[in-house]
Parts: structure tokens; sequence; C-alpha cells
């Protein structure tokens, strides 16, 4: 009898015991499964090499890193601080939350027309695939779906995703629009590049100016007439500075042809002509913006933005909104030179 019990006992505790394997072996399956399929971050972002970033508008942008720094499409350099924000989370995006059962296909849905596609690139290798969705109503971080790199299928579970210790969404750091990759320096000069700066004040001729250097320490001041004039050294070294790191706010070509058009059609309200040391000559032509509405303040009404103006560049063939606040500084008189 004894013997039939300890039989008994043994022969439960072996049962029992293959079922723990059968299920811890099946547990570490799936658990494998989903950590594969939560693993969107790519930790060595100095390896990357190239970067592809598409939409469903058919927006484009293939960054690649060059010896002179990133670029966009072989074409323009990219914007220093967006390269930064993309490296960010392409290091540190982390899984929030699993996305519920029921609310899965319809989150799959809306990604399937509005997710924007990613591909990251160590040399000629994928190294990683997913795509960004859009964001919850109620919560941080975006919807994120991984594609399996072996097998070239997306797995079946997206994710809401965030960067730890950031509050904000992920997909606008995902910039398939390539304009709004390019950098927005526009003006930057320094005394030895430049031979002569040129203002010319469209509406009011008199108050045009030009400053010629004739060494990075020798200056002349000419008005509208070509009259010379006497001017505060000090000053005048001042407003030369102004000329180094100048950037627009929002580049439009090619995005808003009915006020290009409109806007090639006016003249503009200043030009500025950098004449360069190396025969290189640019032009910069300033457009009054008009507000909404007109902006009654400290007793006037404002026929055009008093904040922002156009910028016309690169041989008339950009387009930017700008800054007053930037550029103000560039648009003045002869009179700012006085002692």
């Amino acid at each position: 009898m004894q013997k039939r019990s300890s039989f008994i006992i043994i022969s439960v505790l072996l049962l029992l015991s293959g079922v723990a394997i059968f299920v811890f072996k099946t547990k570490g399956k799936t658990t494998t499964v989903d950590e594969e399929a939560r693993n969107f971050s790519f930790k060595d972002t100095a390896s990357i090499t190239k970067i592809f970033i598409a939409d469903k508008n058919g927006n484009k942008s293939l960054l690649q890193r060059t010896d002179k720094g990133w670029f966009v499409n072989n074409n323009y350099p990219c914007r220093s601080d967006a390269i930064l924000n993309l490296m960010e989370v392409i290091k540190h995006v982390d899984v929030k939350m699993s996305v519920q059962k029921k609310t899965k296909q319809a989150i799959l849905k809306v990604m399937s027309t509005q997710a924007i596609k990613i591909e990251i690139y160590t040399g000629t290798k994928l190294v990683k695939q997913y795509y960004v969705g859009n964001e919850p109503p109620d919560s941080e971080g975006s919807y994120m779906l991984l594609t399996n790199i072996e097998t070239g299928e997306n797995y079946a579970d997206p994710y809401l995703c965030y960067i730890p210790g950031f509050v904000g969404f992920l997909k606008p750091r995902y910039i398939a629009n390539a304009t709004e990759w390019r950098d927005r320096l526009v003006i930057n000069y320094t005394p030895p590049q430049i031979k002569q700066i040129k203002v010319e004040h469209l509406n009011y001729p008199d108050s045009s100016f030009t400053i010629e250097l004739i060494s990075t320490s020798k200056f002349k001041l000419y008005d509208g007439k070509k009259n010379e004039l006497a001017f505060n050294e000090v000053k005048l070294k001042q407003y030369l500075a102004y000329y180094q790191n100048i950037s627009y706010e929002y580049l439009f070509t090619g995005q808003n042809k009915k006020l290009q058009d409109s806007l090639s059609a006016q003249k503009p309200f200043c030009k500025i002509t950098v004449f360069g040391t190396g025969f290189n000559t640019n032009e910069y032509k300033f457009y009054y913006k008009q507000p909404k509405q007109k902006v009654p303040e400290m007793g006037l009404n404002y026929t055009y933005d008093p904040d922002r103006l156009y910028l016309r560049f690169a041989n008339d063939k950009e387009w930017a909104l700008a800054q007053y606040f930037v550029f103000g500084k560039l648009l003045i008189t002869p009179l700012y030179f006085k002692n």
C-alpha cells in the first residue's frame, strides 16, 4: 500500500513537472516573439549611414551621412537640430504599453492610411524598419509597428511607443517632406568674404545705402545717390556682424504657387545685394506680408504683418517666410551709422 502511494505521488510530481516544462517553453517562445516585435530602438546611431522616410502623401526624404554632414536627397544639408531629434528617438524609443485587442484593428486601419515608413541602414544593410502612426487622444507617444527584417513581414501587433522622460509625440520627428529637412541658414558672411553690401529701400530711395569694404578694417559708406557719408566705425562693424547666421522661418518654394505668382508680380520693398570677394553675388528681396486683418496697435493700423515678411533668394528660385525679429536689423537706413 505504501509503495502504491509513493508511486502515485511520484507519478503526479512527474506529470506536474512535465506540464511546468511545457508551459515554460511555450511561454518562453511567446516572450521571445513579443520581445522581437517590441524592439524598435537602434542604439548604435554612430554607425547609421542612411535613413529613408516616406509618408502616404508621396513625400520622401533620403538622409545620408557624408564627410560634410547629413544631406537630404543628395541636394541640401540637413538642419542639425532635426538630425539630433531624429537620432534621439531612434536610439531611445521604447514601448510604453501594448495595444488592447479591441482597438488593435482600428489602429492598424488608421496606420495603413496615415503612417510614416522608416528604414535605417548601416552601410548598405537594412537594420531596422518600422511604421510610425498617429497619437492616442488621451496619452503621450505614437503608435508604431515593427517589421521583421529577415522575413520582410510586419509583426502582428502595434505598440504605443515613447521616449522615457520626454513628454510629447514622436511622429513629428520623422520628417518625410524634404523641404523641412533643409538647413534654414540663408545669410552667413564674415567681413573677409564681403566686398560690398548694397541696401536698396525701393519705396524710399533716399534711405538706401552702400557699404564698401576696402579691407577687413577699412570701410566707406555711401547714400543712395553715391555720396560718401561719415559714420561711426563701431556701429558699422556691428552691422557687418549682423550678416552671420541669419535663418528664415519656413521655406514654401513650390508649395504655394498662387502666393508665389502674386508676390512675383509685386515690387519688393527692399533689396539687399552682397558682392563677395570671390566674384559671387547674392540678392535678397523682401516683400510685405499682408495681415489677416488690420491690427490696431499704439494708435496705428498696420497694413502689413508687423512680425513676418517674405524673402526671395537663390537667384529668385526660392521663397521663404521670415521674421522681422531676425531680418529687421539688416533693413536699416544710413541714420543708424551716425555718431
